[in-house]
């Protein structure tokens, strides 16, 4: 059995439209899809190697303000359905249940057809009501630590709603009873749908036991790859945590057919009918899918994110992985969000599904934000040096700083989310210039122990435009750059210089661009000697 596949289980009315996206933590409950009334275009990108463009519409203009990412995220969910997932249905005719302290039930009517299913409930000390988690199988998530910050745990067998083991043309399972067992739904979007009805239920249910507005999503292994798109499909859902996804997760589709090691697309799709049929295309051309998965990550934005990944395991494609967070980030950053999204791989067990200490913090402090609303802890970068993804080699777009006006703002570079362990914070550092067209300014945005993590911003400070720009720096001794994006690097200690990537050296007079990189080391002492230099 290959390392993606190997849990096992042992569990035997649509939303209405919003005008806005309100960035950040504070972000107004939508319902299932907020997007539901908006026009969606027959049509589709060009194909390309790199990372589609999450700013592009498919007319071919750009998203400017926070309010166009709503129909904006309309089409990616359609393309996303389309190419890779398979349709997931909105709310039935009639979804019927009951919550109670121990277990929920969930009754479901459409078109004549029905079906049902149960989860089970374990609620932490209190009187409640509580928000909850819903953990997918049971393996994988760290229940114990859910429980201890306050949320529920729900427990959820995806078997039951989309079963494993059967032939595309012949899906089992409470979704397909209602939908058809020829129905072309793969059993990740099955199982999200089986998610959402659980919630339907939880928010007829009154509020005595569990909470309508505060449900988190996890699970490992193929349920990570499920706990991932029940949280892209479903904006009631505030919290998101896959962990260790691997193909057909979080990973990048157009970076995992390239990554040494990481189970093959075509492997992926063959495995189990997890990913829509008309995935099967695509699996040896990437390069024309419509979509890809920093774009599903961006359909969870501004919501809280947390993506766990286990670098040890090559199968499981962690490097793609940071390729599709660092990706997403960037939409989380146009929306205002990007303390809304971390992404974790810097962990030293290896075992797939472990329990690890490294993101007991982490879960904690997503959960007091995102489920407790008591925490606005900011989020985290900790990528592993031996599976980085440089995002800079997978893009030729820039950021579009999102205004409320109709305008843009102009572009924002880089991301805003830091590796943090310990502490955070900014530091500031030196800047410099040595021909009056560019300067440089550094800041620490996060430290551990053992490392720490950079910013610099490049400003054109010239009254003609900037076509390129090399920033200088020399780092302290014992430090040594792990991963960099937004730039290119020549050298990892002592001397180091970046180059602009090729899609955010131009830079008109006032504009700015940015890099950040993580660096390991005894102390976190910023670069000296910053400066900068145009072309």
């Amino acid at each position: 059995m290959t390392a993606a596949g190997l849990v096992a289980t042992t569990l035997g009315a649509q939303a209405g439209t919003a005008d806005e996206l309100v960035p950040a933590a504070q972000a107004a409950p939508v319902g299932e899809d907020d997007g539901a009334g908006c026009p969606v275009p027959d049509a589709r990108p060009a194909s390309t190697s790199l990372l589609p463009d999450p700013f592009t519409k498919l007319d071919g203009t750009r998203v400017s303000t926070t309010s166009d990412w709503r129909c904006r995220r309309a089409e990616i969910r359609e393309l996303a359905e389309r190419s890779v997932y398979g349709q997931k249905p909105g709310k039935p005719d009639s979804v019927t249940g009951t919550v109670s302290r121990t277990g929920i039930t969930v009754n479901v009517t459409h078109q004549g057809r029905s079906s049902s299913f149960t989860a089970g409930v374990e609620l932490p000390s209190g009187s409640g009501p509580f928000p909850a988690v819903v953990v997918y199988g049971g393996l994988g998530a760290d229940t114990s630590t859910i429980k201890a910050a306050g949320a529920a745990v729900i427990s959820y067998d995806p078997f039951a709603v989309g079963r494993e083991g059967t032939a595309r043309s012949n899906k089992q399972g409470a979704f397909y009873s209602v939908y058809g067992s020829q129905s072309s739904t793969g059993l990740l979007a099955a199982w999200a749908w089986g998610v959402s009805r659980i919630i339907d239920v939880v928010e007829q249910s009154g509020g005595t036991v569990l909470t309508a507005d505060a449900t988190g999503v996890t699970g490992c292994s193929r349920y990570g790859k499920g706990a991932f798109v029940a949280g892209a499909f479903d904006q009631r859902i505030a919290l998101t945590m896959p962990i260790e996804s691997g193909s057909g997760g979080v990973g990048a589709f157009r970076s995992i057919a390239g990554e040494s090691g990481a189970q093959p697309l075509s492997s992926a799709y063959s495995e189990q009918p997890w990913l829509g049929d008309a995935f099967g295309s695509f699996t040896g051309n990437p390069s024309g899918l419509p979509v890809d998965t920093h774009e599903i990550v961006g359909m969870i934005a501004p919501r809280g994110l947390l993506v766990m990944d286990n670098p040890h395991v090559d199968w499981l494609g962690a490097r793609s992985g940071s390729v599709a967070a660092l990706g997403g980030a960037e939409v989380y950053k146009a929306l205002g969000a990007g303390g809304n999204i971390s992404y974790w791989s810097d962990v030293r067990d290896g075992t797939h599904c472990a329990v690890r200490s490294e993101w007991r913090a982490p879960l904690q402090q997503n959960i007091q934000k995102f489920l407790l609303k008591t925490g606005n802890a900011a989020g985290t970068f900790r990528i592993a040096p031996s599976k980085s993804g440089n995002l800079s080699e997978w893009r030729n777009w820039q950021t579009p700083a999102l205004t409320d006006d109709g305008t843009s703002g102009g572009t924002a570079e880089g991301t805003t989310t830091g590796t943090t362990g310990t502490t955070t914070g900014t530091t500031g550092g030196s800047t410099g210039g040595t021909d009056g067209a560019c300067t440089a300014g550094y800041r620490t945005v996060a430290t551990w122990s053992g490392g720490f993590q950079g910013e610099v911003t490049v400003r054109n400070n010239g009254t003609g435009t900037l076509d390129g720009w090399t920033v200088g720096m020399t780092l302290a001794p014992g430090q040594a750059i792990a991963s960099i994006w937004n730039g290119r690097n020549t050298g990892t200690s002592g001397t180091v210089t970046v180059r602009n990537a090729a899609w955010n050296g131009t830079l008109a007079p006032g504009g700015t661009a940015a890099f950040g990189f993580t660096a390991t080391g005894s102390s976190s002492t910023a670069p000296g000697a910053v400066t900068c230099t145009g072309p």
